[in-house]
């Protein structure tokens, strides 16, 4: 993850601030404070978090602090999924304004 001078900014922070893969680092913060706010409504543990995702304790703690670099897309999908969340994956041809890239809904 290396950062490039960008001087104008965007609509991303990661973009602004340079990072590499900044759009997949959005998509799995987006990802992640979805669950994250699952786990706090309905009032799980970690370990419980764990059991019902499927994920190891520590990676359950890795996403509760938002220490992505470990952890795929897929994986964060597969988790909201096992805590009865429907994820889509829409893709569409990008718009001139807009230019391709990565964009996720929570």
């Amino acid at each position: 993850m290396s950062r490039k001078d960008n001087p104008q900014g965007t609509d991303n922070v990661l973009v602004d601030l340079g990072f590499d893969d900044a759009e997949e680092l959005s998509a799995k913060a987006a990802l992640a404070l979805k669950l994250n706010e699952l786990i706090d409504k309905r009032g799980l543990s970690q370990t419980e978090a764990a059991t019902i995702t499927s994920m190891t304790q520590p990676k359950v703690s890795q996403v509760r602090r938002y220490k992505l670099q470990n952890i795929s897309l897929e994986r964060l999908m597969q988790a909201l999924v096992s805590l009865d969340q429907r994820v889509e994956i829409v893709v569409r041809p990008a718009h001139r304004a807009r230019g391709s890239g990565i964009t996720v809904a929570a």
